[in-house]
């Protein structure tokens, strides 16, 4: 009986070490970046491929994202708030270069399941094209009128005359971050989603080591203040995007520009604005919402617009490896409808779906549980503390339907139906969030909590819809 048990104890052990030495070799195949066909072999293996890398990506953002309000909190609560206001605005920014990605994803990755390398090679270079066109004007505009648009966002004159600069910086910089979207959803797309990681570890990495630096000042290199988190950024971005330019040019994978891909092909392009035009509007109706939910903060006074921010930025934090999901399903998606296997690419979505639930679910107890202490991280300031620490604790409670709805809407856009979401996003956050904020953040006792409320409901509603639309299945019709 004894030796049965000592067999039995060792047949365990070894079944758990090799799990845990195929999910080691699985995950140093997923970031070493090797080919795979993701329309064929098993479901949960492409996924796990393609979401490695994603998340890992995406967790470097969200980490640069807290690193960089870390220090800029340091500077005081006016320094956040014009963080903050900024963020509202390059939203706009961050909106479009999302469409413009999601466009290269669904258009990219269908030629890619097809097989038609050299097409997808055309069509990058045509995103790049698009996404210039549109990045150039919005930089300038950025610029000139800084300052007037952090007015116009409700900053005290303090902000918007002698912190302007951080903003014009940013907006600025328009070219360089949608580039950095687009390129990075071409590398997805093609399955290659290892170089979108490293070439996000790289440009958030040298962002965390020039914060600092160039925010506090280091030997020679003079405190520049919120100025230097700005410069920091640009920085650590446009290195990333000649990595990125380099690896599309230099012909060694599946999807790379030659000079025979090299031309402008204006219908593929009207075609690239005509996807991105949906998902661009559901953000930017997103992005609307934002706005004014920061503008309806900013009435309560530049506490509770810190806690706010810091609040989200947290929340951001998690967000951004869960659109690590997300990008996985949506990469699969497209490859399979391309690939002419719809039932694959349901199935793809489903499994990154759970995925994304279980992570943000479980990121939304941790939050819940300990949302003084995560806030007092950022920020020495009790009312601070407890204005944000209360806010997180109510978004938190909507991890769930987060995790499901990022997933559904990612899938659904990814098929080239992107003008369902669209209305979708129009009911969930004008129709419900901005009046519900409003009502209940000046017409009850609520205050400043009632915008968290507000949040937590509408974006339920958009999961829930995104949820019923993807059940009905005709996403899988559309042709590309």
């Amino acid at each position: 009986m004894q030796l049965h048990k000592k067999q039995n104890k060792y047949t365990l052990f070894s079944l758990n070490f090799q799990g845990i030495r195929r999910l080691g070799s699985l995950i140093g195949e997923a970031v070493a970046g090797k080919n795979y066909d993701y329309t064929q072999g098993r479901l949960s293996k492409a996924i796990i491929l393609l979401s490695i890398p994603m998340v890992l990506e995406m967790l470097m953002e969200s980490l640069f994202a807290i690193v960089d309000i870390y220090f800029v909190s340091k500077l005081g609560a006016e320094a956040v708030s014009t963080v903050g206001l900024t963020e509202s605005l390059t939203t706009l920014v961050y909106a479009i270069g999302i469409g413009l990605s999601v466009a290269a994803t669904a258009m990219v990755s269908r030629r890619a399941g097809e097989k038609r390398y050299f097409a997808a090679s055309i069509t990058s270079f045509q995103v790049l094209i698009a996404t210039i066109l549109v990045a150039l004007p919005i930089a300038l505009s950025g610029i000139i009128f800084s300052g007037d648009l952090l007015y116009l966002m409700g900053a005290g004159r303090n902000i918007a005359t002698n912190m302007s600069l951080y903003t014009a910086l940013t907006i600025g910089s328009a070219p360089i971050i949608m580039i950095l979207f687009t390129a990075n959803a071409i590398f997805r797309s093609s399955g290659n989603p290892a170089t979108a990681m490293k070439v996000l570890f790289v440009a958030n990495g040298l962002n965390i080591i020039l914060d600092p630096i160039l925010i506090f000042g280091l030997g020679p290199i003079p405190a520049l203040g919120i100025k230097g988190a700005a410069i920091a950024t640009i920085t650590g971005r446009s290195i990333a995007v000649i990595w990125q330019l380099y690896v599309l040019l230099n012909g060694k994978n599946l999807i790379h520009i030659t000079k025979r891909a090299i031309r402008v092909h204006w219908k593929t392009i009207a075609k690239i604005y005509k996807l991105t035009l949906g998902v661009t509007g559901q953000h930017l109706i997103g992005t609307a919402s934002w706005i004014g939910l920061m503008r309806i903060m900013a009435e309560f006074g530049s506490v509770v617009l810190a806690g706010y921010t810091i609040a989200i930025r947290i929340v951001i934090f998690f967000f951004l490896p869960a659109v690590g999901f997300s990008n996985a399903a949506a990469t699969m998606v497209g490859q399979n409808l391309g690939a002419k296997n719809p039932d694959r690419a349901e199935k793809s979505a489903w499994i990154a779906a759970w995925l994304n639930m279980a992570f943000l679910g479980a990121a939304g107890i941790v939050l819940i549980l300990f949302s003084h202490e995560i806030i007092s991280w950022f920020i020495n300031d009790a009312t601070v503390i407890e204005t944000g620490a209360q806010g997180l604790q109510m978004v938190s409670y909507g991890m769930l339907f987060y995790g499901l709805g990022m997933v559904m809407l990612n899938a659904i856009n990814s098929a080239g139906d992107t003008s369902r979401p669209t209305w979708f996003s129009v009911i969930a956050f004008w129709i419900i969030e901005l009046p519900l904020a409003y009502y209940l953040a000046f017409q009850t006792s609520l205050a400043a909590n009632g915008v968290y409320i507000s949040i937590v409901i509408a974006e339920s509603i958009l999961a829930l819809l995104g949820l019923w639309w993807f059940w009905k299945g005709k996403w899988k019709t559309i042709e590309l």
